[in-house]
């Protein structure tokens, strides 16, 4: 590793925290931090899935595909803001893992440090992956390993109550729209949509379905269009379409609103569909709307599967067999299914629907999803994000008008 390199990666060290997931938490997990073995049969792979013990289909599939590569896997789990940091640190060390699943904006963060290997130097085949998963994983240029899945938002919706309003959810297909079935709710004496504005990450990924739903972009925070998306949310407080609990929501107070049975719609991700499932009402699925109609661009969450850089570059081409056979189409299938993921190819994405017809609008909600540190933003997006919640709270709580908050976020960016 040359010394700007080496100056890169100390500097993503002290920043690190900066960068945090918006889609889901994992549990703590533990184990040692050391990636190297005495063996040079035995290849590490360090995962953010503590919730998978030894005895599950997770680790089996880690273990086959070791065995189908001749080699044996050592797998450490950990929760994902600590995996960031201990492949930061292990770096610095020359102690990387062979094979590293990171939450796909962290891809980048690594990549500019110096810690990873892009397609280009370790030969992985990505041709199949849909080009706006891939583009998460992207820096530069270049592509820094391949998405194992991904999950994104979209909009429950109570039948029970759309059914009571008089609402046809097919005729919900915009903004304006939308919120004419709101009100229709609300006349008919139920609660609108909840969703999650948190001053955290969190509320910028809830956020930025409307805000590039409205053709806004993350370089220009305070556009007409920005101040349009913000002054919607804005708007269903005042009207009382929209709980003011949303301003201190996580998707998972959200999701409990929502369970209650009494809103007609609710922001949320796949990673509640087994929760609908137990809600006790019957509930549908509908893309996020754009301003003017079709399907605006959800963020992706999910992880990427990487291969760090290494001092013995003889091991690349072994660490390539593993991330292939993880990402195969065979074993995406059973993996997804388990992560609640959609797959990033479309291949296995049909495969999807036609075991479970329900996944159908969550695959098109895939496929209009987008990298939170795609246009070539990386290491940029994170103090993006920070500057874009700051502004949500502010024009929420009534202490700043839209305007007048994204034009204060933009100019914090700048």
């Amino acid at each position: 590793m040359n010394t700007s390199a080496r100056r890169r990666l100390t500097a993503a060290v002290l920043t690190v925290l900066a960068v945090s997931s918006g889609a889901t938490a994992c549990s703590s997990g533990s184990g040692s931090s050391s990636a190297k073995d005495a063996d040079s049969k035995t290849y590490t792979i360090w995962d953010p899935y503590p919730q998978f013990d030894k005895t599950s289909a997770w680790a089996k599939l880690l273990d086959g595909c070791g065995t189908k590569a001749g080699v044996k896997i050592k797998r450490t789990p950990f929760d994902t803001s600590d995996l960031t940091n201990k492949a930061l640190l292990a770096a610095q060390q020359d102690n990387s893992a062979d094979v590293l699943i990171v939450d796909n904006p962290v891809v980048s963060t690594l990549a500019e440090a110096g810690v990873l290997t892009s397609t280009d130097d370790n030969k992985l085949d990505v041709s199949k992956v849909s080009p706006n998963l891939l583009a998460a994983g992207q820096s530069g240029g270049k592509t820094y390993g391949t998405p194992i899945g991904a999950n994104t938002l979209a909009l429950y919706y109570n039948k029970a109550v759309l059914k009571k309003a008089g609402v046809d959810i097919a005729s919900v297909r915009d903004w304006t729209s939308l919120t004419a079935a709101l009100e229709k709710v609300k006349k008919a004496g139920k609660k609108g949509i909840t969703f999650s504005a948190i001053g955290t990450e969190e509320g910028s990924f809830q956020f930025l379905p409307w805000f590039w739903g409205s053709g806004a972009k993350l370089t220009q925070l305070d556009s007409s269009e920005g101040v349009s998306a913000l002054s919607l949310w804005k708007n269903w407080l005042d009207k009382g379409y929209a709980p003011n609990s949303v301003i201190n929501n996580t998707q998972t107070t959200s999701w409990q609103e929502f369970a209650s049975g009494d809103y007609a719609f609710a922001e949320n991700g796949t990673w509640q569909l087994a929760n609908a499932e137990k809600a006790g009402f019957e509930y549908g699925v509908i893309p996020v709307p754009g301003a003017s109609g079709g399907e605006a661009a959800a963020p992706t969450g999910g992880e990427f599967v990487t291969i760090p850089v290494q001092s013995d570059t003889g091991r690349y081409a072994t660490s390539q067999k593993l991330v292939s056979c993880l990402t195969s189409s065979q074993n995406l299938l059973a993996t997804d299914t388990t992560l609640s993921y959609v797959a990033p190819t479309t291949e296995v994405q049909d495969e999807q629907v036609a075991a479970n017809a329900e996944l159908k609008p969550w695959v098109a909600a895939v496929k209009a999803a987008k990298g939170r540190t795609s246009d070539d933003l990386g290491t940029k997006y994170p103090k993006i994000s920070e500057q874009m919640w700051k502004a949500v709270q502010s024009a929420l709580s009534g202490s700043a008008s839209p305007k007048d908050a994204l034009g204060s976020a933009q100019s914090a960016v700048k």
